[in-house]
């Protein structure tokens, strides 16, 4: 068995948020591959299934997200099963939005759900960033991760979830690479290109440096030594 968990937030409100697509990424998956109906379980809800011939159960944890942890060790530990046996699907804020990249290990890059997993279950599990971009600001950050995708993000979002869940037997077969190519080239017309998508984003500039005024041009003398120079120089001209 392999478990796939998508994490978020529970409740209507959060449903749209971008701190949910991991919940959107395991919905998506039970709705095209015909998985169980949802049920409540390991204070989660759980729907299971078969990809690639493989045994799958999907889970959100109903925790909040930073104690995501809790309900995926526990269904971890019930089915006894390793680390490498989770997939785990979120947002990640240091990758550009729409951009997915797969991994296995890593830090938590402050992801509280992630950090939460680290905890219960230990660093060895296959993560799905998946993109959702940087505000820009750190104190924006916050806002920006619990805001809903903007209606300029819905197009791209629905190509990237569906591709998701159209190849998602890839990732069961462990072919990682083969499930980024086709999550890229899927999207390849959605996205403006915007370079090293691994790189941490730029630092802002200071907003004092923003409203300095512009320097005033020097005035020149109209009087006294220097006036009576320039004049000699200029012959007097204005």
């Amino acid at each position: 068995m392999l478990v796939f968990a998508g994490l978020g937030n529970p409740g209507a409100k959060y449903s749209g948020n971008r701190h949910n697509v991991g919940f959107m990424a395991v919905d998506a998956i039970a709705r095209r591959h015909s998985f169980s109906p949802w049920s409540k379980k390991f204070q989660g809800l759980i729907a299971e299934g078969t990809l690639a011939g493989e045994k799958i159960l999907l889970i959100k944890p109903q925790t909040f997200m930073n104690l995501s942890g809790q309900a995926v060790g526990e269904a971890l530990r019930f089915y006894k099963l390793d680390p490498s046996a989770l997939t785990v699907f979120y947002d990640e804020i240091d990758l550009a939005a729409g951009k997915v990249r797969v991994k296995v290990g890593g830090g938590s890059g402050g992801h509280n759900g992630i950090r939460s997993l680290d905890d219960h279950v230990g660093k060895a599990y296959r993560r799905v960033r998946i993109g959702v971009g940087h505000p820009g600001v750190k104190e924006m950050v916050h806002g920006h991760v619990l805001g809903d995708f903007a209606k300029a993000d819905r197009e791209w979002l629905e190509v990237l979830l569906g591709t998701m869940a159209d190849d998602a037997a890839l990732l069961a077969k462990g072919d990682d690479n083969s499930f980024m190519n086709r999550v890229t080239l899927a999207l390849r017309d959605k996205l403006t290109p915007t370079g090293d998508d691994d790189r941490p984003p730029p630092k802002a500039q200071s907003h004092i440096r923003q409203a300095r005024p512009q320097q005033a041009p020097a005035k020149l003398p109209e009087t006294g030594p220097m006036a009576a120079m320039l004049k000699k120089l200029f012959g007097g001209k204005g």
